[in-house]
C-alpha cells in the first residue's frame, strides 16, 4: 500500500468534504475536478496527475485480493471508509490505458424525506407487507438517497429483517426497530442473484437491491415481491412507462406474457426523479411518482404501456404525480428558473400548460 498516495488521496478527499462536492474525479493527464451543485471544476492549485500517480492512489484502496481482478477486467467498483467523516462509492477504471478514479460521497447521515424535499406519500410504500417498489432516473440523480431514505423509514417504524444487496454497500443503517443486515457483492456473496435467491432461506422481510442489472436479478426480485416480501430497488430508466418496458423487454419472448401479469400484481410504484439546481444554491428534486393501480395493472398486461403517462397526468386525486407537473410546481414556488425546469420537462408542452 502506498503511504503516498494515501496522503494525497486523503488531501483529496478533505477537499470534497470541505467544498460540499458531490464527486472527486482522478484522472491522467490533468488536474483533479470535483462536482459542486452538478458543476465539475478543477482543484485550484493542482498539478496534473500522471498515470502512475493515478494507478498508486487507486491501488492504497483497493483490497489486495482484488487487484488482479481490478487488472483482469479493467473496472472494479467499491466503498472506501475515509476516517470517520464519510464515505464514499468508488469507481476505479481504465481509459486510453490509465487509471482514472470516480468517488461519489455518502452522507454519513441518512436524510429523511422533508429533509430532501420528497413527497410524504412514499411513507405508504415504506408501510406495505409486500411488493416491488423502484426508484428510477439517470445516474447521478439521487437515486440511492431516496432508496436510504424509504428503508430507513422502514427501519424506525416496523420490526422487520431487512437485507440490503449492494454493489457496493453505500449508506450504513443502523438496526432501530429492524434487524437489518447488509451483504456486499464481490465480499459477502458472488453476486445479486446468488444474495436474492438465499434471501428466501434467511426469514427475510424487506429486501433491498441496489440495482436491477439483469435479467436473473430482476427475475429473482420479481419473485420475491409475489411471495410475500417488500423489494426496493433502482434503475437506470427516465420515467414509469419506460421502467416496465425495460423490465419485460430483459426477459426472453416467450416469458414476456407471464412476466406481465406477475408485474401487474406486484409492483407497488416506481418514483422517478431528477436534481434541479436550485435558485438559492444546491439541488432539489422533481418527480414521478406511478402508483400501481386498477387502470396501471390492466395497461401493464395489455401491453399497453404507452398510455401510462397519461394515466398519471389525470390521476392526481390518487395521489400520482406528473414530472411536468412537479417541474412547473418548483418554478411557480421560485425554488428553480423556467430555463432549468424546461431542461427536463418530458413533454414540453404539457410542461407549459401546467405553468
Amino acid at each position: 500500500m502506498s503511504t503516498v498516495a494515501d496522503k494525497r488521496l486523503s488531501e483529496l478527499l478533505d477537499l470534497v468534504i470541505a467544498q460540499g462536492a458531490s464527486d472527486l474525479h482522478v484522472y491522467a493527464g490533468g488536474p483533479p475536478m470535483v462536482r459542486v451543485a452538478g458543476a465539475l471544476v478543477p482543484i485550484a492549485q493542482r498539478a496534473a496527475l500522471s498515470s502512475e500517480d493515478t494507478e498508486a492512489m487507486l491501488k492504497s484502496i483497493v483490497p489486495q485480493e482484488r487487484w488482479a481482478s481490478f487488472l483482469e477486467h479493467q473496472s472494479i467498483d467499491l466503498s472506501y471508509a475515509h476516517t470517520n467523516a464519510a464515505r464514499f462509492r468508488v469507481n476505479g477504471y481504465v481509459a486510453q490505458g490509465a487509471v482514472a478514479i470516480a468517488m461519489r460521497l455518502i452522507p454519513s447521515a441518512i436524510q429523511s424525506f422533508t429533509d430532501l424535499n420528497l413527497p410524504s406519500s412514499l411513507e405508504a410504500f415504506t408501510q406495505r407487507e409486500q411488493g416491488f417498489f423502484l426508484v428510477v432516473g439517470p445516474v447521478g440523480q439521487g437515486k440511492s438517497t431516496t432508496l436510504a431514505a424509504m428503508i430507513n423509514r422502514v427501519n424506525e417504524t416496523r420490526t422487520e429483517h431487512i437485507v440490503t444487496i449492494e454493489d457496493p454497500v453505500e449508506y450504513i443503517f443502523m438496526p432501530k426497530r429492524s434487524l437489518i443486515n447488509q451483504r456486499e457483492v464481490h465480499v459477502d456473496t458472488p453476486d445479486f442473484r446468488d444474495a436474492l435467491q438465499a434471501a428466501f432461506r434467511e426469514d427475510v422481510d424487506v429486501i433491498m437491491v441496489g440495482e436491477m442489472r439483469d435479467y436473473d436479478t430482476i427475475s429473482a426480485a420479481v419473485t420475491a415481491a409475489e411471495t410475500g416480501h417488500l423489494v426496493f430497488s433502482t434503475l437506470h430508466t427516465n420515467n414509469a412507462a419506460q421502467t416496465i418496458d425495460r423490465i419485460i423487454d430483459m426477459f426472453p419472448a416467450e416469458q414476456q406474457g407471464q412476466v406481465r401479469v406477475q408485474l401487474a400484481g406486484s409492483l407497488a410504484g416506481i418514483f422517478s426523479q431528477r436534481l434541479i439546481p436550485r435558485v438559492s444554491g444546491g439541488l432539489i428534486p422533481a418527480y414521478e411518482l406511478l402508483i400501481n393501480n386498477n387502470a396501471i395493472s390492466t395497461l401493464i398486461r395489455d401491453a399497453r404501456t404507452h398510455e401510462i403517462g397519461a394515466v398519471i397526468q389525470t390521476s392526481s386525486q390518487e395521489g400520482m404525480i406528473d414530472m411536468d407537473r412537479s417541474l412547473a410546481e418548483l418554478v411557480r414556488r421560485g425554488e428553480v428558473t423556467v430555463e432549468h425546469a424546461y431542461e427536463h420537462a418530458m413533454d414540453p408542452k404539457t410542461f407549459e400548460r401546467y405553468l
